[in-house]
């Protein structure tokens, strides 16, 4: 049965191992973990620890044997990026996930949560997503590479579980923004592209911006703030039974059109121009929504309204470029 007990299960003394500790994700969570009292956090960039290395990452964890693992480490980027780069988005995930994954398990690490991401479920089923849909038909093809080293990292962590009775547990977070976000011209996700190309359109007085795609599909966004606090509240009581699902999603449950998105976008820069659509470029998944249900009944909530983070991610983003001025 599922653990939802108040009883943390991890302790302030642990020492918990973030990897990809610089990343949006990872240093979220661990802004997370510290505000919760988890001071001893061990972290390792990559000049320091390849986590593509093998043996580098074997010997890491026979020296420092951390109690608890958060993998937030991994090769991320948008449809340009994973259409463009498929090898390296499946190679280098899956060499990231199998090496720390498989150490910590052999290092006697007793807790690891493992990040996925909500592209590991097929492009055409129910909406909103549950769970249990994952494996159910055909992936994304824009981003299969990626999604198939997720789904790869979730399966192992539920075989460790199986086989050897490996504490992982799996969380899916839907699109994620906020600090530490990638605003790279090409490789970034639609938000911060977004937020990118509006901006300078502002900036410049240019009179329209041309978006990819149609515009319709729908998407939905989590601030990693609140991604962290959900990865702090899953490794701190949820503790899913040997036959239960391992994996929960991690979202808000509202989503957009990526035309109300860019709407959005073009107010919180101070666009004032017009917005064209280029629909010779890829949609991606027409609509990929989270169903959240699992999580909210252990209690977790998300608490950045889209709005809020929104207007601050673009505050942010501004602030930062005329630091480079």
């Amino acid at each position: 049965m599922t653990n939802t007990s108040t009883t943390p299960l991890i302790s302030p003394s642990d020492r918990i191992f973030v990897a990809g500790h610089r990343g949006m994700a990872g240093s979220a969570i661990c802004r997370a973990l510290q505000r919760k009292g988890y001071d001893h956090i061990l972290t390792a960039t990559r000049q320091e620890l390849d986590l593509e290395d093998a043996a580098a990452v074997r010997a890491w964890f026979e020296v420092n044997r951390p109690e608890v693992v958060v993998l937030a480490a991994a090769k991320v980027g948008g449809i340009h990026a994973n259409d463009t780069y498929p090898a390296d988005f499946l190679l280098q995930n899956l060499k990231i996930q199998n090496n720390v994954i498989e150490n910590a398990w052999r290092c006697g690490t007793r807790r690891l949560l493992f990040l996925g991401s909500s592209c590991i479920y097929p492009r055409e089923c129910p909406q909103p997503i549950k769970e249990e849909y994952l494996l159910t038909g055909p992936l994304e093809p824009t981003n299969e590479w990626y999604a198939i080293a997720k789904i790869a990292g979730i399966k192992l962590c539920q075989a460790l579980r199986k086989q050897y009775g490996f504490d992982a547990i799996s969380l899916m977070p839907t699109n994620l923004y906020g600090p530490g976000d990638n605003y790279h011209p090409e490789n970034s996700h639609v938000l911060p592209a977004l937020i990118r190309r509006f901006h300078e359109a502002s900036e410049s007085k240019k009179s329209s911006v041309t978006c990819w795609g149609t515009g319709l599909p729908m998407r939905e966004f989590l601030h990693v703030d609140d991604l962290g606090e959900a990865c702090v509240f899953c490794l701190q009581r949820w503790q899913p039974g040997i036959e239960e699902i391992q994996y929960l999603n991690v979202g808000t449950g509202i989503d957009f059109t990526i035309r109300e998105v860019a709407e959005e976008v073009a107010s919180s820069t101070g666009f004032a121009g017009s917005i064209s659509w280029d629909t010779s470029k890829p949609d991606g998944t027409p609509k990929k929504q989270l169903d959240i249900t699992r999580l909210n009944t252990l209690g977790w909530r998300s608490r950045i309204p889209f709005s809020l983070g929104l207007s601050s991610a673009c505050q942010a983003f501004s602030s930062m470029e005329g630091a480079r001025l």
